[in-house]
């Protein structure tokens, strides 16, 4: 069993930016890949950025030139800092680790965007 510990939600105005950190219990680069997802109250879950074991990154296009994923191999971390953040970006983060076929998650962290 893989844990996931998420940090670094809270509340912003916006144009304001956060950091989310996902610490797991492995070490980073044992995973195929790790990702941020978010959920906003009624809606589903979605991806918002990913990024592979050989560094491949992928992002949803609302995010794009805001949002930044990248691995700290010293924390044994994968951060999503966010800029320009919005009110739309209000959410639910959750923290995505995957090693083959298995998925673990985080607990999950709330970013509230005020306008």
């Amino acid at each position: 069993q893989v844990h996931l510990v998420e940090s670094g939600g809270g509340l912003v105005q916006a144009g304001g930016s956060l950091r989310l950190s996902c610490a797991p219990s492995r070490n980073i680069y044992e995973f195929t890949d790790l990702a941020w997802y978010r959920q906003a109250p009624g809606k589903q879950r979605n991806l918002v950025a990913l990024i592979t074991i050989g560094g491949r990154i992928d992002y949803v296009d609302s995010v794009k030139g805001r949002f930044t994923i990248f691995r700290q191999s010293a924390k044994n971390s994968v951060d999503l800092q966010m800029y320009s953040l919005k009110p739309e970006d209000t959410a639910v983060y959750y923290c995505r680790a995957r090693d083959a076929g298995v998925q673990f998650w985080g607990q999950g962290v709330q970013v509230t965007v005020s306008s």
